[in-house]
Parts: C-alpha cells; sequence; structure tokens
C-alpha cells in the first residue's frame, strides 16, 4: 500500500515521562490543534534519552489516525527525516501555526 503523502502534516512532538508508567513517551507540543494527551506512534529513537535528552522537541510529519476504531493518535512514518527544533525554531513555527487556524 502507498503511502498517501496529503494526509500527513508538520507536527511538533516533544519527549516527556508518562506519570502513569514512569516511561519516556512523545507528545505533541501544546500551543497547535492537537491535544497534549494525544498518543504519537513514533520510531522508538525519539524517546531514547541515551541519544536525546528528556524534553528534546522535533518537527515531524505525522497523520492523525484512529485505527479500525479504536482511540486516535498521530502516527509518524518511519522512513520521515526528523528534526531537532531550538526554542527560536519552535516558537516561529507555533506562530506560523497559529494564523493558519480558523
Amino acid at each position: 500500500m502507498a503511502r498517501e503523502s496529503w494526509a500527513y502534516r508538520d507536527v511538533a512532538v516533544e519527549s516527556f515521562v508518562d506519570p502513569c508508567s514512569g516511561r519516556v513517551r512523545i507528545r505533541p507540543v501544546s500551543g497547535q490543534a492537537y491535544a497534549t494527551s494525544l498518543r504519537v506512534q513514533c520510531a522508538r529513537a525519539l524517546a531514547d534519552t541515551g541519544r536525546y535528552p528528556l524534553g528534546t522537541r522535533f518537527l515531524v510529519s505525522a497523520k492523525l489516525t484512529d485505527r479500525q476504531g479504536g482511540e486516535p493518535f498521530l502516527y509518524v512514518w518511519h522512513g520521515d527525516p526528523v528534526v531537532e527544533m531550538t526554542p527560536a525554531r519552535l516558537k516561529r513555527f507555533l506562530e506560523e501555526r497559529k494564523r493558519l487556524r480558523i
């Protein structure tokens, strides 16, 4: 099955420690169209604290899906590049997205 590139959008995500499980997880950054409680399915490397410190923010290409009627989540295709975001780049990204909302 071919990847539908039109369904993917740029999303800023960050690593954090899940208080329920104590594991490092990935969530959308606050200030976007997606809630910070939304799960993100992506490469495990993003949650690797040996590679990226806790709280690192990334720019990824993700799509909202629900896999056969389950809970919705953001899916990041494993072949897409992932970009680390500096605080200045994140701020600029969020400001640009704020203007595009209706």
